[in-house]
C-alpha cells in the first residue's frame, strides 16, 4: 500500500518530467521558429502540447501545496 510520502514523491517526479518536457518543447519551438520556413502544423501541435504541460504543471504544483488550516 502506498504511503502519503510515496504519493508525494511520485508527483514530484512527474512534475520534474513535465517541466523537462516543457523546457525541451520550448527550445525546439524556438529553434523551429529560427528556420526560414517553419512547419506550421508541427509548430501548432508543439505549442498546444506545451500549453497542456503548463496546465498539468500548475495543477500538480497546486496539489503539492499543503492546505492552510482555517
Amino acid at each position: 500500500m502506498s504511503t502519503d510520502t510515496d504519493i508525494i514523491q511520485s508527483r514530484i517526479a512527474l512534475l520534474m518530467r513535465l517541466r523537462t518536457e516543457h523546457r525541451d518543447l520550448d527550445r525546439t519551438i524556438a529553434e523551429l521558429q529560427a528556420t526560414p520556413a517553419p512547419e506550421a502544423l508541427a509548430m501548432q501541435r508543439m505549442k498546444r502540447r506545451k500549453l497542456q504541460l503548463k496546465d498539468c504543471i500548475a495543477r500538480l504544483e497546486s496539489d503539492l501545496i499543503p492546505d492552510e488550516p482555517a
